[in-house]
């Protein structure tokens, strides 16, 4: 466990129940679940930021005009 840091963390009730029936399940530890679970949303948040990054030079669509033409094309 060297290079890990401790952090408490709360949950509600039934989030907790459910990750110790996970953790049981895959033999796994609640610790575990948790670190993959945050890993997965950080990387998620990168992977946004980078696409909204490569897209910062596209024009903005006016929202009305985009349903207007939507509706015209019998999209909607």
């Amino acid at each position: 466990m060297q290079g890990l840091r401790r952090s408490t963390v709360y949950f509600d009730p039934g989030v907790h129940r459910a990750l110790r029936a996970k953790a049981a399940a895959t033999d796994r530890s609640i610790s575990d679940l948790v670190g993959e679970a945050v890993r997965l949303t950080l990387a998620e948040d990168a992977d946004d930021l980078s696409t909204l990054r490569q897209r910062a030079n596209e024009p903005d669509l006016d929202f009305e005009k985009v349903v207007q033409s939507l509706k015209r094309r019998g999209k909607l």
